[in-house]
């Protein structure tokens, strides 16, 4: 019997040596794996992907403002242009200056509102800084202080210093005068070439015939 056991036992240990050798330690461990019941792949959770909402921002049209250019320009008249606008676009949209207009109490730079009047005089040419270089629209509650110009009895001088009304128009209005006499009413300055209703409405509060 301790014979038998002698001779089993080394038997035993080259079995056990074979199976490290022959078997591989990955063979081993994946059939330790499936033999477990256990699967060998990981699962993956999936990562859910939220995509961001792009707001477009769409920019606000700017509002269209009217303004009236007179004196030394090339096309004196009233022009569209919008809110924004600097002065020198304004001359840009009268034709830019005569030879002899006196740009240098003008800024350039000044942004335009609705219903400004801007008057360019020559070279030479004396208007009072308070007159009609430029204007901005006067508060209806101002009009009442405002010093009316008799267009019955003013110089063309005189007649410069109304909003709207430049070296051209001033000139018509003398010699409607000369032709067809003192204006009864002061919506009569309608019947002067170049002054329609729009140049009226703007003016009207500027001038009387008393």
């Amino acid at each position: 019997m301790f014979k038998w056991r002698k001779i089993i036992t080394p038997i035993a240990a080259i079995a056990v040596l074979s199976v490290v050798l022959f078997f591989p330690r990955g063979q081993a461990d994946s059939q330790l794996t499936v033999a477990s019941g256990l699967s060998p792949l990981i699962e993956v959770e999936e990562l859910e992907i939220v995509e961001e909402e792009t707001i477009i921002s769409v920019p606000t049209a700017p509002e269209p403002i009217v303004v009236d250019v007179q004196g030394a320009v090339t096309h004196p008249g009233v022009y569209s242009l919008v809110e924004g606008d600097r002065l020198i676009d304004a001359i840009h949209a009268a034709g830019g200056y005569l030879p002899h207009a006196d740009s240098r109490m003008l800024n350039h730079a000044m942004k335009l509102v609705d219903e400004f009047y801007i008057y360019v005089p020559i070279e030479g040419e004396e208007v009072s800084l308070s007159g009609s270089i430029l204007t901005t629209p006067v508060k209806e509650e101002d009009q009442k202080s405002v010093n009316k110009v008799n267009i019955n009895l003013a110089d063309m001088q005189e007649l410069m210093t109304i909003p709207g009304i430049g070296p051209s128009k001033a000139a018509a209005i003398i010699q409607y005068r000369d032709e067809n006499g003192s204006f009864t009413s002061t919506d009569r300055l309608m019947d002067v070439s170049g002054i329609g209703q729009k140049t009226f409405d703007r003016l009207e509060s500027f001038v009387t015939v008393d």
